[in-house]
């Protein structure tokens, strides 16, 4: 393998996904965590929001980007790439890469992210990170905390000194431990992030940028896989990190037909249903219900912890949550640590009276209109 020429890498990409003319949210996440990476990388370092698709699909995205905090938009655009095919993506931003040499690039862990970054990665032959839940710059050539015992300083730092590298954190063995992982010997550095897990900037409707068009080269014939028809699943669908109210269910159910209060619980309050991993694990409750390290990464504006004990690798996907409600019996769970508000109590007599008081607040707020 030829050696790298670090020098020739700059700026942070976000893969921008969109799905007929929407961007995903975890795409507004990156731009945030783009924006804060670029800041450690060095003044001139951009964050370059990557959109592609058809020209109708993108043309009124850019704003968007620019919006949460996006500093260039490149467009990549072709009418083949209208429906995502992982041939066609993987072409068109493989050609990107030749030409603008990204430094950074991210992608949300969604069906469509995980299926196109290794592929892009394999192209590219570099490494790729997969669900990533932390990303930092690491300084280890210019402080060591442990030995130097001393603050950071970053004056003098070369933002293209090879030792200036993308941290990638993503849990390991089911979760019981964190591996953080670098890329030392090749760019660009590839991570796919979990949705809900960094924060998007406030919105800024006056920003703007750049805005790149790049015309990729992409025949029919580069596509081995022609999308016929697109059939959207009739069964309700769970979305954790949309919902502003989540209850979930652990345990302390007792059993799968405690789920059926909590989703009692959860239609009463206008939330989604979720749950902990041992649930999932006993078969008590399907997997994209889990919220976890393992499961779906959350930030309701309240969560509902109902017999949850609060292991550690739970605790990691919900306990950014704006209000965090913990029902258990046992006054020493851990959950109690990271709540708001905890109710030691029988969680079967403690949310059939919330679901009352619900009901007499939402009277109240009705008779104060």
């Amino acid at each position: 393998m030829s050696e790298v020429n670090f020098a020739e890498y700059k700026n942070i990409w976000v893969f921008a996904e969109q799905r007929d003319g929407k961007i995903m949210n975890v795409a507004l996440e990156l731009i945030g965590e783009g924006k804060r990476l670029a800041a450690e990388l060095g003044d001139d370092a951009k964050v370059v929001a990557l959109l592609v698709g058809s020209e109708e699909q993108v043309k009124d995205l850019p704003k968007e980007c620019f919006t949460y905090g996006a500093d260039m938009v490149y467009t990549v655009t072709d009418p083949l790439l209208e429906k995502f095919t992982t041939d066609a993506y993987t072409s068109v931003i493989t050609q990107a890469i030749q030409k603008f040499k990204p430094e950074i690039i991210l992608y949300g862990a969604t069906h469509i992210g995980r299926d196109l970054a290794p592929r892009v990665a394999g192209r590219a032959n570099v490494g790729l990170t997969a669900d990533c839940t932390h990303l930092d710059i690491s300084l280890a050539k210019y402080i060591d905390f442990a030995e130097a015992n001393t603050t950071l300083n970053t004056a003098g730092l070369d933002r293209n000194d090879p030792d200036k590298k993308l941290k990638m954190t993503r849990p390991a063995f089911g979760g019981n431990l964190m591996a953080t992982i670098v890329s030392p010997t090749s760019r660009p550095q590839m991570a796919t992030v979990r949705p809900g897990v960094m924060q998007k900037l406030e919105p800024n409707p006056d920003a703007t940028g750049e805005v790149v068009e790049f015309k990729p080269v992409l025949t029919d014939a580069d596509l081995r896989v022609k999308v016929l028809e697109i059939v959207k699943s009739a069964k309700e669908l769970v979305s954790l990190t949309d919902a502003d109210i989540i209850c979930s269910g652990g345990r302390g159910l007792g059993g799968p037909e405690g789920f059926e209060l909590i989703q009692k619980f959860a239609d009463k309050v206008g939330g989604v249903v979720g749950s902990s991993r041992a649930c999932v694990d006993a078969g008590w409750i399907g997997h994209d219900h889990q919220v976890g390290q393992t499961g779906t990464t959350v930030k309701p504006k309240i969560y509902f912890a109902c017999g949850i004990s609060g292991a550690i690798q739970h605790l990691a996907g919900m306990q950014n949550s704006e209000c965090i409600v913990a029902i258990n019996k046992d006054p020493d769970a851990p959950i109690f640590e990271v709540a708001d508000y905890g109710i030691v109590g029988d969680l079967y007599k403690v949310i059939p009276e919330i679901m009352d008081a619900w009901d007499n607040a939402e009277a109240l707020a009705d008779a104060l209109k």
